[in-house]
């Protein structure tokens, strides 16, 4: 009976797995960060008063104002798929404000001496910009396609789901990046415009990358925004989309300019995720 009790007393409790630790913590910042994003009834619809515009409005009347050889119907669906590409930016880019704003007069600190991967707030805050983004993209398309934009279904369509996954893990780690390098919410704002919405007038949203000038043509061909929109389109408007990625490889098999597309924004995602995790960790030990 000593021995027995001595053994017991001499066991210390099991921790768990290093995995276990990782995938416990993903859900409780995802929902703490969904909560403080949505904590209201007018909280919940300002994100979607963005794609309501956009879809409603804004891509409308371009549409009506600018000829397009495919007509008003065509253009439109083009805008609307080059809308996505904007919202995506912005709304991962305006989550980074409230990781410089929780670090500061939040509870980051607190969260940081909680048993779990400094990782996990990273992609707990992920999870929760891919929910509220999911919602904004869903109200475009259905939106813009009442509004007279068409759209191809079917098991197409998957390329732009997955497309515009990656593109969030992306642009959120973007954010997460700037919100550790940057230490005031003045600093971050300002360098939102410069991530977020310049790519957009060169990354094939409202003209073709074939009309810029050479040079130009030759940088929007690096970019991942011009790559996930290329994606974007063949998801949804397969015709359109291939002219968007042969304007991007110039190859005459659409399928395989598609996979390698999608590899370039995998792989900016992956990259920036990785760096972003790194960085969180660094800081967070600081």
């Amino acid at each position: 009976m000593t021995i027995t009790t001595s053994a017991r007393a001499g066991l210390s409790p099991a921790r768990p797995p290093d995995r276990a630790r990782n995938i416990r913590g993903v859900p409780i910042v995802a929902t703490r960060r969904l909560l403080l994003s949505v904590r209201s009834p007018r909280s919940l619809l300002i994100p979607v008063l963005n794609p309501v515009l956009f879809a409603l409005v804004l891509a409308p009347a371009l549409a009506s104002t600018i000829a397009a050889p495919g007509g008003q119907r065509t253009y439109m669906t083009y805008l609307a798929l080059a809308t996505v590409g904007l919202l995506i930016p912005l709304n991962s880019l305006f989550s980074g404000i409230g990781v410089v704003v929780d670090r500061q007069q939040g509870a980051l600190r607190e969260l940081l001496v909680v048993p779990i991967r400094r990782a996990s707030i990273v992609v707990g805050n992920l999870v929760a910009v891919i929910a509220l983004t999911a919602l904004q993209v869903v109200v475009l398309i259905v939106l813009s396609a009442a509004r007279g934009a068409t759209y191809s279904g079917g098991v197409h369509a998957l390329w732009f789901v997955a497309s515009a996954l990656v593109f969030t893990v992306l642009m959120y780690s973007v954010a997460e990046i700037l919100a550790v390098r940057l230490q005031s919410p003045e600093e971050y704002t300002g360098a939102l415009p410069v991530v977020a919405i310049v790519p957009f007038f060169f990354a094939g949203s409202l003209f073709p990358i074939t009309a810029l000038p050479t040079w130009l043509e030759a940088i929007a061909k690096v970019l991942p925004l011009t790559h996930a929109l290329a994606l974007f389109r063949y998801g949804l408007t397969p015709a359109e989309g291939a002219h968007s990625l042969r304007d991007i490889w110039g190859i005459s098999s659409v399928p395989v300019m598609a996979v390698l597309s999608m590899a370039v924004v995998l792989g900016f995602a992956v990259l920036a995720l990785g760096a972003a995790v790194r960085l969180f960790s660094r800081a967070g030990r600081a």
